[in-house]
């Protein structure tokens, strides 16, 4: 990861939580903040359908402390965030359609467990800088594109709305108690790490699982239109905002290369595999319910403020991924 910005002399020797660190992007940033040289603290809680995977940190061991728990629990939350100097709060419930069937669920994980970190820092750690991973299903289905921070938020299911209300509650904190923080609107982040054993995070996974196993994957639809990040820039963005004072208090969209459409998505996929097939299929019913069609992201707010663009191009990353799951696989499904 290259960056003008100096990350080590911002991270170096300071002590940093993340939450959801055992998952895709936490164990990514975590990898990160150790050749930075932080002091990295992990609390995930290892749930199946969560994405926690001990695997992530293969290589790192003994070089981050890993917390067995959950967001939930509110009186481990004070132990956890006393004396750390960063929080990356990645903790969450990812699935759409699980919102849908168990929506007490993601509103305990998205919604009433951000309020308990938040109360846990108020109290305990005011001084803490705090990043929190949004998403950009919060939007729902977009009226324009692209779409920047101020589109209506409309969410189409009831993860949309539990995540803003955890962003809104970051925003609360940081503006009446002082909390410093930011959130980040990420879109369909992809790379080494991520789920592949089910579409509970991206279906992206299950397309790459079916490919590197030789089995027919499906593209539901085809013509939508996605952008997609590389978590190697996701990560530094994260960096970024968690670095720079003028990302307080601020939401920023995360975005990619130039959006293509599933179906080409598809292909490339094919193309980097040397061999493969897919087949397209009618949206399913349940699933159609909730899709918010095409959706690609202005980032040019990030760009001016922070200077993050992202760097790699959607070849080059979905390349990195399936290299990465031909040697990994066994690890993840």
């Amino acid at each position: 990861m290259a960056a003008p910005f100096n990350f080590r002399r911002v991270f170096k020797g300071k002590r940093v939580l993340i939450t959801g660190g055992l998952g895709f992007i936490g164990s990514n940033l975590a990898r990160a903040l150790v050749r930075l040289g932080a002091r990295v603290s992990i609390v995930d809680s290892l749930i199946p359908e969560y994405g926690g995977n001990r695997r992530n940190l293969a290589g790192l061991a003994g070089r981050v402390r890993v917390h067995v728990a959950d967001v939930r629990d509110w009186d481990r939350l004070p132990r956890l965030v006393r004396g750390q100097d960063f929080l990356f709060n990645l903790a969450g419930q990812t699935s759409h359609m699980d919102s849908m069937t168990n929506p007490q669920t993601d509103l305990d994980i998205n919604g009433r467990a951000q309020l308990a970190i938040l109360e846990a820092c108020r109290v305990h750690n005011p001084g803490i800088r705090v990043v929190f991973a949004s998403t950009r299903q919060i939007y729902g289905k977009p009226d324009y594109l692209p779409v920047d921070e101020k589109h209506p938020l409309r969410p189409v299911d009831v993860h949309g709305i539990n995540k803003i209300a955890g962003e809104s509650f970051h925003l609360l904190y940081s503006r009446v108690h002082g909390i410093r923080a930011t959130a980040l609107r990420l879109t369909n982040t992809i790379g080494p790490r991520m789920r592949i054993k089910d579409a509970r995070q991206t279906f992206v996974g299950v397309w790459i699982r079916c490919l590197v196993e030789g089995r027919t994957f499906e593209v539901w639809g085809g013509e939508q239109l996605r952008d997609f990040t590389y978590v190697d820039d996701a990560v530094e963005a994260f960096l970024l905002a968690a670095s720079r004072p003028e990302a307080e208090g601020q939401v920023f969209n995360l975005g990619g290369p130039p959006p293509v459409t599933l179906n080409r998505l598809a292909e490339l996929l094919v193309e980097i595999n040397r061999g493969g097939a897919f087949a397209v299929r009618t949206f399913p019913a349940d699933r159609q319910k909730i899709d918010i069609g095409d959706y690609y992201a202005d980032d040019r707010l990030i760009a001016r403020k922070l200077g993050w663009r992202p760097r790699t191009s959607l070849r080059t990353a979905l390349a990195k991924t399936v290299a990465f799951y031909r040697k990994e696989l066994c690890y993840y499904v």
